[in-house]
């Protein structure tokens, strides 16, 4: 946010007008690019030729600006991506498995790990979602569970307290360990919505650190897998 703010605060002032001029014939793909230098009050100079030099910055500016797209095998474990510039979706699942989690003081929870159920991510633009899951094969009808951590709620994730660079040219399985690691290193410190498994999640996570994360822990939250791929 606060990047967001300077720019925002940043004064733009137009250095150059770029005008296209295309035949009077509609099926004709001629064209013809002059450039007209803006002065400091605002009146456009006279047109030069186009540069290659100009053109290529930019195209290289637009392209920094555009970058991120994952390429690259898919992983199994994707369930669906939207790739739209301003609408980028992500998700995907992993089964059950240990987890190293960290914690603040205050909640008596060693830092360690434990285990955790099956797990649906959902990386909407800059934030992100977390289910539960209980069933070992995923369909539509699949029931989804509040995620049985701190920092979450059934809307989104607190991941203030971890900072990481997102790759610029990621992989596939790269962008998506990014946001898992964006969620998995933060330090658990709060209920963001109520407890969200039946007994106290304090008691809960301590169980899973010696044994399997026990399903009838698992909240349900009245939504099934097909409500979070629309």
């Amino acid at each position: 946010m606060n990047k967001i703010t300077e720019e925002l605060k940043s004064l733009m002032r137009p250095r150059a007008a770029l005008i296209a001029y295309r035949g009077e014939n509609t099926r004709s793909h001629d064209y013809f690019l002059e450039l007209r230098e803006i002065n400091d009050k605002g009146v456009m100079g006279e047109a030069i030729p186009v540069t290659f030099d100009f053109m290529n910055e930019i195209a290289a500016n637009y392209s920094e600006a555009h970058n991120g797209t994952p390429v690259g095998v898919l992983p199994q474990n994707l369930l669906c991506a939207d790739t739209r510039k301003g609408s980028e979706k992500y998700i995907w699942y992993n089964p059950p498995r240990k987890r190293m989690m960290y914690f603040v003081p205050n909640l008596g929870i060693e830092n360690a790990e434990y285990h955790v159920p099956a797990i649906i991510y959902v990386a909407k633009e800059s934030t992100l979602c977390v289910y539960a899951y209980k069933d070992k094969k995923l369909s539509d009808e699949t029931e989804l569970y509040a995620a049985p951590f701190f920092n979450t709620s059934t809307t989104s994730v607190c991941l203030g307290a971890a900072k990481l660079k997102k790759p610029t040219n990621p992989t596939w399985t790269e962008l998506l360990e990014y946001w898992e690691k964006k969620f998995w290193l933060t330090e658990f410190s709060h209920l963001a919505g109520g407890n969200p498994t039946k007994n106290n999640l304090v008691l809960v996570t301590k169980a899973a650190k010696d044994k399997d994360f026990n399903p009838d822990e698992l909240k349900s939250i009245n939504k099934k897998l097909k409500d979070i791929l629309k």
